[in-house]
């Protein structure tokens, strides 16, 4: 059975060129993924589709309300007996990195919740989210751009949702380094040639190089990434 991902927004057409192009939209059309959206507008208790309302105790800008949520998550729920993962696109949650992506490519449902304006009255946290994700240290207008980002990490592990699965194993993050460089034709442009290891034929030779490229790249562009593989490696060696 494929995966489905449920994504709860209250501007769902934000999502129609993300699911429709390119890896996603093909694993759509596959069948590798069922995506589904929906508004949460839909389940306001009043007729003006109120979600958000002004914070206790003051204070800018609108909070969502918890009642809208989770009524739409417990009607999403309800269509699938796969109770799936409820995950908060949160700027206060758990940074997303290639293990989180792993984890959560390996789950048979994906709930998503992308909030706007302030943020999550304190009790959604509380009561229904899985866990909470952040794609970084900094602010959006909304979790729609975030769960799109997640979505698109997620499905492109999926089996099928890539013609050369291969690629995906050599990717950056994979072994905890970045990705070493690559070059296609022609060999030479304005001056930059591509490394003649490249080009020789000598495959064990060309393994070495994109290894030794792949740690010299990490720890020239990020030593935090570096520092972390070194220590894993230490750890694994009884070091």
């Amino acid at each position: 059975m494929a995966m489905r991902i449920d994504i709860l927004t209250l501007f769902p057409e934000m999502f129609a060129p993300v699911l429709s192009a390119s890896i996603v939209g093909r694993a759509i059309r596959g069948g590798v993924v069922d995506v589904r959206l929906s508004n949460i507008r839909d389940f306001a208790a009043d007729r003006y589709r109120k979600v958000d309302d002004a914070p206790f105790g003051g204070g800018p800008g609108m909070v969502m309300m918890c009642r809208p949520i989770f009524e739409a998550v417990e009607a999403v729920r309800a269509e699938d007996a796969r109770a799936g993962l409820v995950v908060l696109m949160s700027p206060q949650g758990r940074p997303l990195d290639q293990p989180m992506v792993d984890d959560l490519a390996g789950r048979d449902r994906l709930i998503l919740v992308a909030g706007h304006y302030e943020g999550f009255d304190e009790r959604i946290r509380r009561g229904l989210a899985d866990v909470e994700v952040s794609v970084g240290d900094y602010v959006l207008s909304g979790g729609e751009i975030p769960a799109m980002a997640l979505v698109d990490a997620v499905v492109r592990l999926l089996p099928g949702a890539l013609g050369e699965p291969e690629s995906v194993r050599e990717e950056s993050f994979r072994q905890g380094l970045l990705e070493y460089p690559q070059y296609t034709r022609p060999r030479e442009f304005r001056g930059m040639r591509v490394p003649d290891v490249l080009v020789g034929g000598d495959h064990a030779k060309i393994v070495d190089w994109r290894a030794a490229a792949a740690a010299a790249k990490t720890r020239r562009r990020r030593p935090d990434l570096w520092q972390e593989h070194q220590s894993k490696n230490e750890r694994a060696g009884g070091g």
